[in-house]
């Protein structure tokens, strides 16, 4: 097992010169990173919670295990002995992974410290905020429904409950009085992965639009990290969920300087190597740290069809130590397909003809049950600007209709 800060050499897989990376969580953005690594001939493990998983169908090898149990995870950890560790969701037994990288046992992209501080919002949170000394939204956080409504009560209204722990969103209520708290409270409980008795609380920040900053943490030619920032991406959110997202996101000048600023600052302390997710919030020239995720981003799918090296291909090059390139090829947007059926096997109608709208693509990730709200797949679109990008990518996913499959 490769224990230094970048992989000198890639074997070939499934021989004892393999390079061998192990994914935990292997949902659609895992699945793009798995494929990404096999390009560079790296062999993949796929961990995931649940059986044909998006990233299970396309690794060397497939685990469904609890990974929020220590033990469980360990011990398939020392059975594969990976080069790398990549965490890809946020319900992992953080305290297992710092506990063998200190031991050096594994090797933890970015870090473990980094998983574990942003596997819950508090740790993140804390860290920008009371450390780091970056602009944030005022917030408290609460462990029972009496400290939520303090918690509201100091922070004042509108303002925003989340569980401390969940993805994309789920969860989270917008909060206009005391009348929304009760609800709130059982909508964070309900959407929370691991600590489903804890949640924040955050002050309403009037934005004039949120960004995710994709910021790459990889070695250059002298053998030193350096740090390199993709084109800021927009992104349109339905109750705290991704919908829409279109690259480049057009930014006062001076807002771009703070958010590469504050991006920097944060994966900086955070470490490693890697991609993160930065998200941040922008009114003029003011920007608020959100939010980082210490890898691929939901909103930056709209990268496979705008720039010249997707997230995931910047995030598998930057973990085994290569050189990356950020640069933007087109204007491009992407817009989410939802399952609209719960609980069912689905198939999808209407893929040509969403693939006939100008300059656009498709990526069904073929999870193997269906929500209504659940992501099921993505549109992209590359235009000559954004609207047109956006308008054509809305169209093309809406054409395609999910539908219960029945033999």
């Amino acid at each position: 097992m490769n224990k230094s800060n970048t992989i000198s050499r890639i074997g070939t897989p499934l021989t004892h010169s393999a390079t061998k990376v192990m994914l935990l969580g292997s949902g659609e953005l895992g699945k793009e990173v798995i494929i990404s690594l096999q390009r560079l001939g790296i062999e993949v493990i796929a961990v995931d919670r649940y059986a044909n998983a998006p990233g299970h169908q396309v690794a060397h090898r497939a685990y469904v295990i609890d990974m929020t149990d220590g033990v469980a995870l360990a011990a398939l950890i020392n059975q594969e002995k990976p080069d790398l560790v990549v965490p890809e969701i946020e319900a992992i037994a953080t305290a297992t992974l710092l506990e063998m990288e200190n031991a050096g046992n594994v090797r933890v992209i970015p870090t473990a410290r980094a998983a574990w501080l942003t596997m819950d919002r508090e740790g993140i949170r804390r860290l920008a905020a009371e450390e780091l000394g970056v602009a944030t939204s005022p917030y408290r956080f609460a462990d029972s429904l009496k400290e939520l409504k303090a918690g509201c009560a100091d922070i004042g209204y509108p303002c925003v409950v989340k569980p401390v722990m969940s993805s994309s969103g789920k969860g989270q209520s917008k909060l206009n009085s005391a009348d929304d708290i009760e609800a709130a409270w059982d909508c964070a409980a309900a959407g929370g992965r691991v600590n489903a008795g804890r949640v924040i609380v955050e002050g309403f920040i009037d934005f004039d639009y949120e960004i995710t900053l994709l910021t790459v943490r990889a070695i250059g030619a002298d053998g030193a990290t350096h740090t390199h920032f993709c084109e800021p991406i927009g992104h349109l959110q339905v109750n705290g969920d991704y919908v829409e997202s279109w690259q480049p996101q057009a930014m006062h000048p001076g807002a771009l300087q703070k958010a590469h600023d504050i991006a920097k600052k944060v994966t900086d302390n955070l470490g490693g190597l890697g991609l993160f997710g930065v998200e941040l919030f922008v009114k003029h020239d003011m920007v608020w740290f959100s939010e980082v995720s210490p890898r691929p981003h939901d909103t930056g799918m709209v990268t496979i069809t705008s720039q010249e090296q997707s997230e995931f291909e910047l995030h598998a090059k930057a973990i085994l130590g290569l050189p990356v390139n950020v640069a933007m090829k087109t204007p491009a947007a992407s817009a989410v397909i939802y399952g609209r059926h719960d609980g069912a096997v689905i198939a999808f109608e209407g893929v040509a003809d969403a693939l006939r709208v100008a300059g656009t693509d498709v990526r069904l990730f073929g999870k193997p049950e269906s929500y209504t709200h659940r992501r099921m797949g993505v549109a992209l679109a590359a235009a000559a600007d954004v609207e047109t990008a956006r308008n054509n990518a809305r169209t093309a996913a809406a054409t395609i209709k999910p539908v219960v499959h029945s033999r």
